[in-house]
């Protein structure tokens, strides 16, 4: 491979880009830099996973998981590239909730070894990434969200304390409100995000909670009817200045389904809807954000309204879906942040495909005939992209572990995801559309 610009001693861009993480979405911002800036990458990882073995891309810094380790290791990062005789700023990442936080309380620290930490205030960070404190930004915006209990184990302790009922119906959806405070906690079954089939199940869940010593807030969610095709991910980004200048949304095709990843979009198309673009845009604006933001969101079929459940406070896992859809994110970054441009706001608008699994298990699992088409469509045309499949990293251990990976996503959903349920799920979703007065908001 060809030395970038600024390894050859010619004039660079300015910056060095750091990114602590090691999955799929770290990879995927790291081939959009070296798209848009032919850069290599310091990637401070916990461990070498497939996505980023093997790169030709990353220079990959192994650390442990404590605060402490981390930002010992990346001030070690900063005095290295300092002593081999760069100066350049060095652009700090990270694709994890609970690592932006640590990243974010060690602003000072991080700021003075050379970092820039695109980020808003820890405040805000811990105050919106808390699900409950979003729902009620979303309740003063107007913007809709699904019907929700909090759960405060604060007082857990305490052998008086009791759970708050939940009024509505079964099933149910129930995950932590921040999943920072969620991270360290340890019981048998944990999950990511947990679908409640009884109250006796809920109460199991909390006794769980209980006992593990978690003090956070739990929400409990009223399931929205439907497939992962009623999904929408929305990714923004807002300047120092506190403008949005950068907006993509997409329509979820297929979640992943293992208990670790569950709610992660496994493959979607882009597709720009204004409703929730807007609707992420003055959430972002009104309170004051910074940085990259990740929203997910569920068109309701009951009633065709579209309907927030969360932001998280970095791009997100799937960020590359940004670039295929013909917006750089780390353009508007270094614009901002590196060059202190003051840009106009992009929205992405190219209709891509973006896949992490197989075609053909994707039409498999795409049940809507017309949607199904869409897919099909697209993928004749060659208008998909797999993060991974990167013409300029493309060795043969890298080939190796795309191909691996694609079989291991079939047995996955196999296990997970049997077409059984996927099929109960649309079904769901279609006579509770069938059923909606024809007047339904946001239907399309």
């Amino acid at each position: 491979m060809s030395s970038s610009p600024a390894e050859s001693g010619a004039a660079g861009p300015g910056f060095h880009p750091v990114i602590v993480g090691s999955d799929i979405g770290v990879y995927g911002l790291t081939r959009s830099f070296h798209e848009q800036y032919g850069l290599r990458t310091t990637v401070v990882a916990f461990a070498e996973p497939g996505p980023i073995a093997h790169s030709q891309l990353i220079d990959t810094v192994l650390s442990g998981t404590a605060p402490a380790e981390i930002v010992a290791t990346l001030e070690r990062v900063a005095t290295e590239r300092r002593a081999a005789g760069h100066r350049e700023p060095l652009l700090l990442q990270s694709n994890m909730d609970w690592v932006v936080r640590i990243l974010a309380h060690h602003r000072a620290v991080l700021e003075t070894a050379g970092y820039v930490l695109p980020y808003a205030d820890v405040e805000l960070i811990d105050r919106i990434c808390d699900k409950a404190e979003f729902s009620a930004v979303c309740a003063e915006l107007g913007i809709p969200t699904p019907d929700t209990v909090i759960q405060d184990f604060a007082a857990a302790a305490d052998e008086q304390w009791k759970p708050e009922p939940v009024a509505f119906d079964y099933p149910v959806i129930a995950k932590p409100a921040s999943s920072a405070d969620y991270h360290d906690v340890r019981f048998t079954g944990k999950k990511k995000i947990y679908e409640i089939a009884t109250p006796d199940e809920l109460d199991r869940l909390w006794s769980s909670l209980r006992g593990a010593g978690f003090r956070g807030r739990f929400l409990v969610q009223e399931m929205i009817p439907g497939d992962d095709t009623q999904m929408r991910s929305v990714t923004t980004y807002s300047d120092t200045s506190g403008r949005v200048t950068l907006r993509c949304s997409a329509r979820v095709l297929l979640e992943e389904r293992t208990p670790a990843a569950r709610g992660n979009p496994s493959a979607m198309i882009v597709e720009p809807v204004k409703e929730i673009l807007d609707a992420a845009q003055r959430i972002c604006e009104r309170t004051g954000w910074r940085g990259f933001a990740n929203f997910d969101v569920k068109l309701d079929p009951r009633d065709g309204v579209y309907k927030f459940f969360e932001q998280n406070p970095r791009i997100g896992r799937n960020n590359y879906y940004l670039t295929a859809g013909g917006q750089n994110p780390t353009e508007v970054l270094v614009d901002d942040v590196i060059r202190g441009e003051r840009r106009e706001l992009v929205t992405a608008r190219r209709e891509v495909l973006y896949s992490v699994v197989p075609h053909a298990l994707l039409r498999r699992y795409v049940l809507d005939q017309g949607l199904r088409a869409r897919v099909v469509g697209l993928m004749r045309t060659g208008r998909s992209v797999h993060p991974l499949r990167y013409p300029a990293d493309a060795s043969p251990r890298r080939r190796l572990y795309v191909l691996t990976a694609l079989v291991n996503h079939v047995r996955k959903y196999r296990r997970y995801y049997p077409t059984s349920a996927l099929r109960a799920n649309y079904d769901a979703a279609q006579a509770a559309s069938a059923a909606r007065p024809s007047a339904g908001r946001g239907s399309r």
